[in-house]
């Protein structure tokens, strides 16, 4: 049995693997490709009013940030740094924040524990359109991190920046699987935002400055549009690249003078919900409790850094909780070139900024792979905080202005609706269409039996044929497809079959010959075995089976009750 390769030999023969298909690109020119000649402020031209890129270099405790110019002069001056990262984000000013973000040049996936296997899957399903093919592939040591460059690059609006981010959780759902990492496990995947930094091409991985993280240019640019298509859920992509406000600046000031004398003039940030420190404490004694695992070491301390602020916990206690916990993160390490740093911690410090105070509970428990519950009515039991409130809305609406007139929507009518709609669907999928409890659901799903079953035959009939439509399969089975229906509803499910087998391959099981009249080819059976085969006009010449059924079922149609 051949012995497993070490890191140190796998980095090298995965720039070897890599070095046989795709050319190798040197720093500088990976980033003139990631930023395009005149994206950044030339340097010592102000007046040029652009935006830079942002690297940030860390030293023992000390983090500090570059502005990167178009020249790119500090990526040759970064070269063989020992940690220095950088994100595909045009920034305006020297700090890497989400409120000085101006345009996103490009999607990057972190993709860890990748071996050799994985690598050679990973461009398998790129060949194939099962992943979107990346622009760049950059060897970082234990895994890869794959570079999707827009063909222009994305407008950071802050509307957008949500939608973004979703967006690109979905893209790295799709991409981390269990073919493309040996980190197999859902909870094991490692999410990361549009702004987070990647060690930069030519400076050290963690494997030490002999091995320093190599790029090779490996596709075309791609659009938003492209990735869309990748996406397992398709509410996650991005398709509007607008303004919230069609209105102008100037615009709005004369229509709303106040909003912009308080936003605009003042500078004043939008109003917030302020939590109480009990947050922050919690993540911070759920973290040393020991719920943290290797891959999600950097964003638990992000996490506790966007609760800091949240909480209005003082930044320099958050770094000194965070480097507490030091120790206890590097102790789980599980190889000597996965060690946490002071470098990890400072730079999940950049998460204590104003923009992430809304990060959302889903969104926490999907990076951190940490569950969190959600809130228990600031300690009170139900039956108290009800009472509380009842009593708080009562002092505030003594006219009983707060009722809803229209009384609660009615859940056993939507499961009915949503039944009707879908006659052969099941309660998981009713669930997750109408939103409701999976309780309220299996109440009403059997009551609603009795709504399903005063469709007719034929109207069960075309909701399964227009399901077939909607489909849009290129080979479709009907198995007697007008059985137990009238002659009107036959004609209008001959109309729907009709519509249905354009460009498609159409097999149909039938006792009618009406509804397969016009196939291409009639196969007869009789007994399992093919007695006969031919288009219409050729079998109702033959006297076999076929002609025979056919007049019986022509002298059928003149068929009367007695009166």
């Amino acid at each position: 049995m051949a012995r497993k390769p070490t890191d140190k030999q796998l980095f090298k023969m995965k720039n070897e693997w890599l070095g046989q298909f795709y050319e190798e690109v040197k720093p500088k020119d990976f980033y003139r490709a990631v930023f395009p000649e005149g994206s950044f402020e030339r340097e010592g031209h102000p007046e040029d009013e652009k935006c830079n890129g942002v690297l940030t270099v860390i030293e023992g405790e000390k983090a500090r940030n570059y502005i990167v110019f178009d020249e790119l002069n500090m990526i040759d001056e970064v070269k063989g740094a020992e940690f220095a990262i950088m994100s595909p984000v045009g920034y305006s000013g020297r700090n890497r924040t989400a409120k000085n973000a101006r345009w996103l040049y490009g999607i990057a996936v972190d993709l860890d524990g990748v071996e050799m296997e994985q690598l050679r899957d990973v461009f398998h399903q790129m060949k194939h359109d099962f992943l979107p093919q990346c622009t760049y592939c950059v060897n970082s040591g234990h895994g890869l991190h794959l570079y999707y460059l827009f063909e222009k690059p994305v407008p950071l609006y802050r509307h957008l920046q949500d939608q973004l981010r979703e967006f690109k959780y979905e893209l790295i759902r799709k991409i981390w699987n269990r073919y493309t990492s040996t980190y197999t496990e859902r909870e094991q995947v490692q999410y990361q935002g549009i702004f987070q930094g990647f060690r930069m091409v030519g400076t050290q991985s963690k494997l030490g400055n002999r091995y320093p993280v190599t790029a090779f240019e490996t596709g075309e640019r791609v659009t938003v549009e492209y990735l869309n298509d990748f996406l397992m859920d398709d509410s996650k992509a991005v398709t509007d690249f607008k303004y919230k406000s069609d209105l102008s600046l100037a615009e709005a000031k004369k229509k709303y003078p106040e909003w912009y004398e308080k936003r605009i003039v003042r500078g004043e940030k939008k109003g917030r919900w302020h939590i109480k420190r009990d947050l922050y404490d919690w993540w911070l004694r759920k973290i040393q409790s020991g719920a943290v695992s290797v891959g999600h070491r950097y964003w638990c301390l992000s996490v506790l850094a966007s609760y800091g602020i949240k909480c209005d916990i003082p930044e320099d206690e958050v770094l000194t909780d965070a480097l507490e916990l030091l120790p206890m993160f590097d102790d789980i390490s599980d190889d000597e070139h996965n060690r946490f740093t002071k470098r990890d911690v400072l730079d999940a410090m950049n998460m204590y900024q104003e923009n992430y105070v809304t990060y959302s509970r889903a969104e926490v428990e999907r990076v951190s792979g940490i569950s969190v519950p959600p809130n228990k009515r600031n300690g009170r039991k139900q039956e108290q905080h009800i009472k509380i409130m009842n009593a708080i809305r009562e002092i505030e609406h003594p006219d009983g202005a707060w009722r809803n007139k229209d009384g609660r929507p009615d859940k056993q009518k939507i499961v009915e609706e949503w039944r009707k709609s879908h006659p052969e669907g099941r309660k998981a999928d009713c669930i997750r269409d109408t939103g409701l409890d999976k309780k309220t659901v299996y109440k009403w799903w059997s009551v609603g039996d009795t709504v399903i079953n005063t469709l007719s035959g034929g109207e069960k009939q075309r909701i399964s044929i227009a399901r077939a439509m909607l489909k849009d399969a290129p080979i479709i089975l009907l198995d007697e497809a007008t059985a137990s229906v009238d002659p009107e509803n036959e004609v209008h499910l001959q109309q729907a079959i009709s519509a249905l087998v354009k460009n498609k391959t159409l097999i149909v099981i039938a006792h009618r010959l009406s509804t397969i009249r016009d196939a291409d080819q009639i196969l007869v059976v009789d007994n399992g075995k093919i007695v006969e085969k031919g288009v219409h006009a050729e079998l109702i010449q033959q006297k076999g089976i076929y002609q025979k059924f056919w007049n019986i079922r022509q002298k059928a149609r003149n068929w009367k009750l007695a009166q």
